[in-house]
């Protein structure tokens, strides 16, 4: 597991997550846990390397 810092789309506060390495590409659901609305992230990893990195407001 690997934790990862990036910016609500919604509060704008820095948060954290953790991804899991050993899925290349995925794509799931987390809700902000300062202003606790919900963000679509988006990892993807080459070589347990985080290549990628998406989080985006869902209820644009």
């Amino acid at each position: 597991m690997i934790e990862h810092f990036f910016t609500c789309p919604y509060c704008w506060e820095t948060i954290s997550v953790l991804l899991d390495s050993s899925v290349l590409r995925q794509t799931y659901v987390e809700d902000c846990e300062v202003c606790c609305n919900p963000i679509q992230i988006t990892p993807e990893f080459v070589n347990s390397e985080l290549t990628s990195f998406q989080a985006v407001n869902i209820e644009q």
